[in-house]
């Protein structure tokens, strides 16, 4: 992936650039994760760069940011269900510690995952982790990019 778009995924985002867009929601795109060492990985960007936390929003506004999230949050879940009878939910967070954009974190969470990790954040895997090329978005994802994305659209809808 060309990372230019990084510098400002929301904007690529409403352009059409950034390459992890799964699909717009009402208050935001459903973004299937950078790294992938938990497969299901996706976070919720706002759709304007300039709110930086929940409560900035407008009231109705605030609620259909917290369903989208917990309609990719869903979706996640059902797709991961599917696809590993290892997972076991997801963790959803808000943090805004490094990005300066509201944006929330869908993380699933399976039995695999090591002892030392699996009942605590996400946060505290081993730095290498998050770097390592081999658990990078790629191409070896488009299957799952694609049941991602299948299922907020049709989670979406109803």
């Amino acid at each position: 992936m060309n990372a230019d778009w990084r510098a400002d995924r929301i904007g690529a985002a409403h352009k059409g650039e950034n390459p992890t867009v799964l699909t717009r929601m009402k208050a935001g795109f459903a973004v299937i994760g950078d790294v992938q060492f938990l497969p299901g990985y996706c976070v919720l960007l706002v759709d304007d760069p300039a709110v930086t936390r929940l409560s900035e929003l407008p009231f109705r506004r605030r609620m259909e940011y917290l369903m989208d999230m917990e309609r990719l949050a869903e979706a996640v879940e059902r797709v991961c269900g599917r696809t590993d009878p290892d997972f076991l939910r997801v963790n959803l967070e808000i943090l805004g510690n490094t990005d300066p954009y509201l944006h929330a974190h869908i993380w699933p969470r399976y039995a695999w995952e090591p002892d030392e990790v699996v009942g605590r954040p996400v946060w505290l895997y081993p730095p290498d982790r998050w770097r390592d090329p081999a658990y990078a978005l790629g191409p070896d994802h488009d299957d799952l990019r694609t049941a991602l994305t299948t299922e907020v659209k049709r989670l979406a809808a109803s």
